[in-house]
């Protein structure tokens, strides 16, 4: 691959949007053979592969209390908080599966960012704040009607984002007409 940030030079700080989908670990894993391998292939001695960025969005906690579930229950503080420590490992568990990914390649530093939030939001402000040069993200491989319905973070991430885009689809997913 030659020239990935269209600028003439490879990029020094790549953000890779991980969650606990298959689609973002193959993403985050063409990322290091791609971009990585191939800024390091180009100049081996002359500068230091690119950092890589893992993002990871948490859903954020609902602002009100007492929250109500679906069955009108009341969620009480110690069910809430259990919630809150079932998405931080979660969140822990995706970020060490993407950090093993990544000993294949020893020599990229890589820094992690787990947030809460919207993961549009997320991933758009963690890239603001690396000072990104790209951002690779997997594809779910939505069709139309789930995409419209659900949205779509990688087309919001590619709208908005101020650094390049690329969304990495699995080998064998068509994008699906409905």
């Amino acid at each position: 691959m030659e020239n990935v940030t269209g600028g003439g030079g490879s990029p020094r700080r790549v953000v890779v949007a991980v969650d606990e989908s298959e689609e973002s670990m193959h993403a985050l894993s063409w990322c290091l053979s791609n971009v990585v391998s191939a800024a390091a292939a180009k100049s081996p001695a002359a500068a230091p592969p690119p950092a890589v960025v893992l993002v990871h969005a948490r859903p954020a906690r609902p602002l009100y209390y007492p929250v109500i579930d679906g069955g009108g229950y009341v969620l009480t503080q110690e069910v809430m908080d259990s919630m809150d420590r079932y998405m931080a490992t979660a969140a822990d568990t995706v970020v060490a599966k993407a950090r093993d990914i990544c000993t294949a390649f020893p020599n990229v530093k890589v820094e992690t960012r787990v947030e809460k939030g919207d993961p549009r939001d997320v991933i758009c402000g963690a890239v603001e704040k690396a000072g990104a040069d790209m951002v690779v993200m997997g594809s779910h491989g939505y069709g139309f009607l789930q995409r419209t319905l659900l949205g779509s973070v990688s087309n919001h991430c590619v709208q908005h984002c101020k650094c390049p885009v690329v969304v990495v689809k699995r080998p064998g997913t068509n994008a699906k007409a409905s």
